[in-house]
Order: C-alpha cells, then sequence, then structure tokens
C-alpha cells in the first residue's frame, strides 16, 4: 500500500492538466524568434488585454521576464532599482540585475504585511541629477508578496505608490514602475477585482504561468508595445528566442481560461489549515490567522528548541505509532507532508488547485498530531 503523499512545498510542483497535455499535443506551431508561432501570439495578446497593456512576451520563466523588465526600464549606464528586501528580486534571482543588467538594486525595508513605507520610499528616490549618485530608474513592487506570507497589497497602497513616483521624476528621464506579479492573479482573487485594477498604473507586469495556474514552463511580461518591443530584443540575448514553443504557450492558455478561476478555492483550503493549528493553541508552533489571504501559510516556529526545519523533516516521517493512532489517509496508509523551511524562522505550505479536500484533511491530520507531540515534550 502506498503512502499519502501530500506536496506543499511550493505552487511550481502543479502538474499540467489533462486539458493541457491536449491543447499542447494539438498546437498550431512556427518560429516564434521570426514572429511566427501563432499560439504564443494568442497567448501574449491574450495575457496584455487581461491586463490592460498594450502587448505581452511570453518568457521561460519569472525570473527572466523581471530581469527583462529592469534592462528596458533602467536601460542607462549608473541606474539604480529599489526593491523590498524580502523580494524575490532582491533574495532568490542570483544578482542578475548587477551582474547580467549592470543595475544596482536598492532595498526597502518590506514590512510583515508586504507593503513599504512610502516616507521611505521618497527618501530614497534620488531626487537630483548629482554626478556622486546612481540615477533612481525604477521601482519594483511584488504582489502577492511571497516571503511575507502571500500577501496582498492593497489598493490604496498600489495608488500612493504610483503617484508618489509618478510626481519624482530624475532629470528628464522617467521612473519606471514594474510589478512582480508571479501571483498577481492570487491578489486579485482575494480582493475581488481585476488584475487589470491592481496593475493600473504600473508600467509593466511579469505574470507567472507554472505556479498555481499549472501550466509546465513559462511567464508573460507586459506593458507598452515600446516596452514589449525593447524587451523582445534583450530576451534574444538571455537566451530566450525559443522556436516552435506555441506547446508551451498552449498550457499557458489553458491556464488562463480554466484554472485561474479555481484560485479562490485555494484560498479556502489553506484557511481551513490555518484555522486547525490555530484551535490548538499550541505555545510551540502558530499561524497569525486574520492574515492568511491567499495560498500561502506560514507557520510560526515560537520553541527556541525546534526549528522550521526539523518540522518539515518531522512532518516528512512516518512514525509507527502515528498508525495505530489512525493518522492515515482513505486508504489506510501513512500520510507524508512535505513542506518548505529553508533557513526561516517559520515553515511555509503552499496550496494549488491540484491539492483536494481529501489532502487538505490529510494535511490537518498530520500536523496536527506532530504538533501536539511537541507540546507535549513542551508542554
Amino acid at each position: 500500500m502506498s503512502n499519502n503523499i501530500v506536496d506543499l512545498r511550493s505552487d511550481t510542483v502543479t502538474q499540467p492538466t489533462p486539458e493541457m497535455r491536449q491543447r499542447m499535443a494539438t498546437a498550431v506551431v512556427g518560429d516564434d524568434v521570426f514572429g511566427e508561432d501563432p499560439t504564443i501570439a494568442e497567448l501574449e495578446s491574450k495575457t496584455a488585454a487581461i491586463f490592460g497593456k498594450e502587448a505581452g512576451l511570453f518568457v521561460p520563466s519569472g525570473t527572466m521576464g523581471n530581469l527583462l523588465a529592469i534592462m528596458v526600464h533602467c536601460n542607462r549606464r549608473g541606474s539604480e532599482a529599489i526593491v523590498g528586501d524580502l523580494s524575490h528580486t532582491f533574495l532568490y534571482e542570483q544578482g542578475g540585475a548587477s551582474f547580467i543588467a549592470g543595475v544596482q538594486l536598492a532595498t526597502i525595508r518590506n514590512q510583515p504585511d508586504g507593503t513599504f513605507s512610502l516616507a521611505e520610499l521618497r527618501q530614497k528616490i534620488r531626487q537630483y541629477e548629482d554626478c556622486h549618485e546612481p540615477v533612481t530608474s525604477l521601482i519594483v513592487v511584488e504582489n502577492t508578496q511571497n516571503i511575507c506570507g502571500g500577501k496582498v497589497m492593497p489598493l490604496a497602497f498600489l495608488d500612493e505608490v504610483v503617484a508618489l513616483v509618478r510626481e519624482s521624476g530624475v532629470g528628464t528621464a522617467r521612473i519606471g514602475l514594474h510589478m512582480d506579479g508571479a501571483r498577481v492573479f492570487n491578489a486579485a482573487a482575494a480582493l475581488d477585482v481585476s488584475v487589470e485594477r491592481i496593475t493600473r498604473g504600473f508600467d509593466s507586469v511579469s505574470v507567472c504561468l507554472s505556479k498555481g495556474l499549472s501550466a509546465p514552463v513559462g511567464s508573460v511580461l507586459v506593458g507598452s508595445k515600446d516596452f514589449i518591443k525593447e524587451a523582445h530584443r534583450l530576451r534574444k540575448a538571455l537566451g530566450g528566442g525559443m522556436r516552435q514553443a506555441g506547446i508551451l504557450a498552449a498550457g499557458g492558455l489553458v491556464a488562463l481560461q480554466q484554472v485561474v478561476p479555481l484560485i479562490k478555492k485555494d484560498h479556502e483550503r489553506t484557511l481551513r489549515i490555518a484555522e486547525a493549528i490555530d484551535k490548538l493553541h499550541s505555545p510551540n508552533v502558530t499561524v497569525d490567522l486574520p492574515t492568511v489571504a491567499t495560498n500561502i501559510l506560514l507557520i510560526q516556529i515560537k520553541q527556541p528548541k525546534l526549528t522550521a526545519s526539523q518540522l518539515a523533516n518531522r512532518l516528512a516521517v512516518i512514525e509507527p505509532e502515528e498508525l495505530t493512532a489512525g493518522i492515515t489517509g482513505p486508504n489506510g496508509a501513512g500520510i507524508v507532508l512535505k513542506a518548505s523551511s529553508r533557513n526561516w524562522e517559520f515553515m511555509r505550505l503552499v496550496l494549488y488547485h491540484q491539492v483536494n479536500d481529501d489532502q487538505v484533511e490529510m494535511a490537518i491530520k498530520k500536523i496536527s498530531y506532530v504538533i501536539k507531540q511537541y507540546d507535549a515534550r513542551w508542554p
């Protein structure tokens, strides 16, 4: 009998849906470097329309999409981009802005809700053409904010950022605004508004198709026609000039049509797990229930003798006593729960549409059992 594996490490572990595989198998393709792949063209135009932008560009990854945005916006030597100190662009994209694009990243402190201080942003913008300083060319906002736990940026905050940046031109240069919208559809679902409303005022947006949207590969970068024209040229230099990649784009089209409407269910299931943990009233492992908004759940470790990695490792192990205690799935086999920990002070769970109600119940059963074990050790 096979063990029950519930993989909540990330929404990047999604599998293509049967509809995606069918569309990919029958996709009409062409040479996209020549601009002749009709399926890619359809994905790009549809994504741009959803975001209210003029054009789109299909890229292999969100990291490339963000890097291209930085390269286009920061197109003069000595440029600086301001990003959150907990942003994916700063932490997890290998410093590509500096060593590939030659752009300095200046960080601004992310608050627990994922936002940052507008006063600090105003102070960090290089207001004058001082020959001693780099020139502020770009502000990057991540939405939802990954490390802060899938936090959704409030519309009022986004509008204030746009207004501040628009009044803060540097010399004759215009400061660009880019949104790392890898999970922006989650933000839209949480706020019950369109992604066009969320990204209003932003010059460019990168949205991921291969996380919770379940496509196997790819992101789309959207912006003005001139912006995308330059990004298209730079994509070739980065090795992103794909040929008959409509096979991949077909999966993205299905993601937009069929998976985006399912996102709210992911949020509901995430909240169910959070509520179950909160009801334990554990002194060692807790959640900040009021802040759980999307598909990412941060489980805080309060016990100094316990690390997030130890908790994650324990959840991935089936002890013999668990089976006796009934910590099993519908098939009677044990439960293996996979989670992310890294070197954080919290363990992270991420849900996606292929995590069903049975798996949520198994996750709750396993987590509750393990937390109670720790509570018995450290009451």
